[in-house]
């Protein structure tokens, strides 16, 4: 167990140097991979929105951002309104390619706790 655990914090120290890179703007692409992992979505302030993994879709990392950036998500729904095109305004994300299952969701895990994104539980109230 502690193994374990020390890998999902060396995962999480991963993620948080993984480059923080701009979603594009109106009429440019968004370039990502599509292998599946986990991702943080930082505000336009640079404080974290989101944090989410890739359980599914064939699209992985690439495909959720997308969902994302067109709406089409529980975040961008709860915080924009269903304005994921306001990403393109500032906003900002950091991602991590992990391929097993239940890592990802250990590190997604860890990253909202350290993190607390500021969207965490917002479609509760």
């Amino acid at each position: 167990m502690t193994l374990e655990r020390d890998h999902i914090s060396h995962l999480l120290a991963d993620l948080l140097a993984a480059p923080l890179l701009k979603f594009p703007k109106k009429g440019e692409r968004l370039v990502c991979t599509t292998d599946r992992g986990v991702y943080a979505v930082y505000g336009a302030d640079g404080g974290v929105e989101h944090v989410g993994n890739t359980p599914r879709g064939k699209d992985g990392l690439l495909g959720r951002l997308q969902d994302h950036l067109n709406g089409n998500s529980s975040y961008t729904r709860a915080v924009h309104g269903g304005d994921g095109a306001c990403l393109r305004e500032g906003y900002a994300y950091r991602c991590l390619v992990v391929e097993d299952a239940r890592t990802r969701v250990l590190l997604e895990a860890l990253a909202v706790g350290t993190l607390c994104p500021r969207h965490l539980g917002t479609w509760f109230s």
